[in-house]
């Protein structure tokens, strides 16, 4: 799954297309064709990491898997990814975020603090089914633009499927390196002397925050599936000592969303109109 994600003041906007595994990429299109799935999340997230303060988002997105084959779980928060490899017990491949930049322009309390331009991070995902129902998921990544630390996210779900509702619920823990962790958190003497509320901190890597994330899904019909989720975070470590945070936002970290998942059947063909 790719996803490409974006803030403007008050919005986040995001495009998701979700891709199959290589195998799947090789092959000739099956005569049954695909299931095409379009999806919006909406909701409300922190304005910047560490922020006091909520702001809207929208994310679009668009998933496509071979029709007849079930989509696999996926919590609302886990990072954008292709399953290479893909068994019944263990999924893994690459994975990307792409993340709206941090301009002091657009939060009063940031006045004088550095700009973070757009953010992409590239790196893999694994995800481990030890029992039917616990799903265990790791991500590494590295920052390409906007920082170039390495972040590392690793989640546990528990996944409950009754009827035509699934409920899923486990904890979070996000890691950074010094070089990340310094250009979320850090505060040079030049921005503490011109923000005047922050004093000047260099932050070291380890623990950013632990957290827990549950979700409940509802599908209507084979077409039309609703999730409600709620995602807590709590800044840990230098993440949560920066003044960044102390000073100017809050070290908890809320977001709630609701996400509508409409899916329909396509065989592969596109029928362009006729002159």
């Amino acid at each position: 799954m790719i996803a490409f994600r974006f803030r403007v003041p008050g919005i986040v906007a995001a495009l998701t297309l979700s891709i199959p595994s290589a195998p799947l990429l090789a092959a000739e299109t099956p005569s049954q064709g695909w299931t095409v799935t379009v999806r919006g999340n909406a909701g409300m997230s922190p304005a910047w990491e560490g922020s006091s303060d909520l702001s809207p988002f929208l994310v679009p997105g668009i998933s496509i898997r071979r029709a007849g084959t079930p989509a696999a779980f996926s919590a609302p928060d886990d990072a954008p990814s292709i399953a290479i490899f893909d068994e019944k017990w263990l999924r893994a491949g690459p994975a990307v975020r792409l993340k709206g930049p941090r301009r002091s322009g657009d939060y009063s309390e940031l006045r004088g603090v550095q700009d973070i331009d757009w953010t992409l991070e590239a790196g893999a995902f694994a995800e481990f089914w030890p029992m039917e129902k616990l799903r265990a998921r790791l991500d590494i990544r590295h920052g390409l633009t906007g920082h170039h630390g390495n972040i590392a996210d690793v989640s546990v779900d528990w996944v409950e499927r009754i009827g035509r509702w699934t409920i899923s619920v486990g904890p979070r823990l996000s890691l950074g390196n010094t070089s990340y962790m310094n250009k979320l958190f850090g505060v040079t003497p030049y921005e503490a002397f011109w923000n005047g509320r922050i004093t000047p901190y260099l932050a070291d890597g380890g623990a950013k925050s632990v957290g827990l994330t549950a979700a409940v899904a509802y599908k209507w019909s084979k077409e039309c599936t609703t999730t409600g989720y709620m995602k807590y975070n709590r800044l840990v470590g230098s993440a949560g000592a920066s003044p960044l945070t102390n000073n100017l936002g809050s070290a908890n970290q809320f977001t709630v969303g609701a996400i509508v998942a409409y899916s329909f059947d396509w065989n592969g063909a596109i029928d362009w109109p006729k002159f």
